[in-house]
């Protein structure tokens, strides 16, 4: 390759210090969009790069460590980790948290869902924000914001306010989450470095939900819930001090920090109130009933709302005024580019996303349900019943990172939604113990392998996704992209998890109003038979959403190759 291609200047790293890795400079020139790496060194020699545009200004002095780009990835997992271990180790214990507060059983899909709402509503806005004032800034004043709230949440005195603080808290892990992989996408060149570094941010996933299990069950058992919130705020200090030393800081201020108009605000507030409307109005209708005038009338507005924000986005997109001669100024740029969805494969893994998390979701909800609400197990019982989950997620995530670059990534998607879709398919088709089985033996025949099942999909899809998302944007929209995807993944799963409430009271309902209740026991304790009627039907919703998500990949992601693969 020469020096110059397609506006786009090359400039050899400088000589590096031994056992430091590679940095490849590239410098964008005018008018060019387009991101060229250097070849003709092997890929692991070089795995970090630096961009230089006019969107990203990193350090460029010296080169990064092996040491230090462990380091910064770890850190950065820590994001993830949190984001799942904030969800996981609630879902434990949402019965004795709705106990203590009075939530009804029709509302306590807000415990999970206000965290997931806030969470998917501002990703977007903070992805851009990161774009534009630098991802360190907003990742560490996330952070930050996540401590404080966290610690917060357990002096709540009801549920309204339990609830406030649970979206205060996705607000400000909406922070940490697209900046993490915005990071990682300008850090990390194209190829197995980039393979690895994302899969071990998934990494942060199972890990999550193995210590989300364990301090759910056994803090909540011998301590109280209130304890889970100041041990998670505890992991929240940690990494923002680490993410306070081990993040490169800029070397220069993005020209769009002081541009007019770098930011859609217009667009932000109008997708935000938009998707609250709409959860909220869903959630609502399960509580005053669908016939209630105000709840489509709701539905309705929230949806035009929605459609609107689309069209601004377009608006924007069209009359973005362009970059100045010197590559300092862009006025009016949309919070999303509308027109990259015209790439039905991106547009395809964005919804692949969503309906396989609202399965995935649906599932780990429900099974507490069913554990501790039907079988009357406790917090820790229930805890020792999801490790696998955990357990089988980390080897996943390890072998999915050394495979992604030999097993085509088509295959890799059609596992992962065929094993989510199994996993709720053994839900909810177990008998449960009020047919003659013991929950020893229903949960070995079914529980165990959902578990495995579960987990083993959603940590191979989500590095699958989050790679083709990083190598389909360009590197000024990799925070952008990063929100995208977790965006679409958190409000699809809280939207979807209303849809399957609503199902499954509506099922709780008519099986009581036929007169069926109670149907055996279980060590003494009567079985709500109407009650795990309903959590059938929410199970049998969910092999749908994973049945759908399969149906896409393999329509849309047929001949797919490998990821990470070097192109001759």
């Amino acid at each position: 390759m020469g020096s110059e291609t397609q506006g786009l200047t090359v400039k050899p790293a400088e000589k590096r210090p031994r056992g430091a890795m590679t940095v490849t400079t590239l410098t964008k020139d005018k008018g060019s969009s387009q991101q060229v790496p250097e070849e003709g060194k092997p890929d692991e020699e070089q795995p970090v790069q630096h961009i230089t545009s006019s969107h990203e200004h990193q350090s460029q002095n010296a080169p990064i460590s092996k040491s230090n780009a462990i380091l910064l990835v770890l850190t950065l997992c820590g994001a993830a980790f949190l984001n799942t271990l904030s969800v996981q180790a609630v879902v434990i214990v949402l019965p004795t948290i709705s106990s203590d507060l009075s939530i009804p059983l029709a509302r306590q899909q807000w415990i999970v869902s206000s965290y997931s709402l806030t969470f998917g509503c501002f990703l977007l806005l903070w992805g851009r924000l990161a774009d534009v004032y630098g991802k360190r800034l907003i990742f560490i004043w996330g952070s930050v914001w996540v401590t404080i709230i966290t610690i917060i949440i357990p002096f709540a005195p009801n549920e309204i306010a339990f609830d406030i603080f649970r979206g205060l808290q996705g607000l400000g892990a909406a922070a940490n989450v697209p900046t993490a992989i915005g990071i990682l996408g300008v850090t990390f060149r194209v190829g197995k470095s980039r393979n690895y570094a994302f899969s071990f941010y998934a990494a942060g996933v199972p890990t999550g939900a193995v210590v989300g299990n364990l301090l759910g069950g056994f803090v909540g058992q011998f301590a109280g819930w209130k304890w889970i919130f100041w041990i998670l705020a505890v992991f929240a200090a940690i990494v923002t001090a680490a993410a306070s030393f081990l993040i490169p800081r800029p070397s220069t201020v993005s020209p769009e920090a002081n541009a007019k108009g770098a930011v859609d605000w217009i667009g932000g507030t109008l997708i935000t109130v938009g998707l609250l409307a709409l959860l909220f109005a869903l959630t609502e209708g399960n509580i005053v009933g669908w016939s209630t005038p105000w709840i489509p009338t709701l539905i309705v507005i929230s949806l035009v709302i929605v459609a609107i924000f689309v069209l601004w986005q377009r608006y924007l997109e069209k009359h973005c005024s362009p970059a100045t001669s010197a590559g300092t100024l862009l006025v009016g740029r949309p919070l999303i580019k509308v027109s990259v969805f015209k790439n039905h494969r991106f547009a395809a893994a964005m919804l692949i996303m969503a309906l396989f998390y609202s399965a995935f979701n649906n599932y780990l909800i429900y099974t507490t349900y069913y554990f501790q609400s039907y079988l009357h197990l406790s917090p820790l019982e229930t805890t020792l019943r999801f490790i696998p989950a955990g357990a089988t997620g980390i080897p996943i995530v390890i072998l999915t990172a050394y495979i992604l670059s030999l097993v085509p990534g088509t295959t890799l998607l059609l596992f992962s939604t065929l094993g989510v879709a199994i996993a709720n398919a053994l839900f909810a088709s177990n008998p449960g113990p009020a047919r003659g089985l013991s929950g020893v033996q229903t949960y070995w025949a079914f529980g165990f392998p959902a578990m495995c099942l579960s987990a083993a999909g959603a940590d191979t899809l989500q590095p699958v996704l989050m790679l083709f998302t990083a190598q389909s944007l360009p590197q000024e929209d990799q925070a952008l992209g990063g929100a995208m995807i977790n965006a679409v993944r958190e409000v699809g799963r809280a939207i979807w998890l209303a849809v399957a409430t609503a199902l499954q009271t509506a099922v709780e309902r008519k099986a009581r109003a036929e007169g069926v209740s109670v149907v055996g026991t279980y060590h003494g304790i009567e079985l709500d038979e109407a009650f795990w009627r309903g959590l059938r039907t929410a199970g049998w919703f969910s092999v749908g959403l994973a049945l759908v998500a399969m149906g896409v990949v393999a329509g849309a992601f047929r001949g797919v190759g490998t990821s990470g693969g070097r192109k001759r």
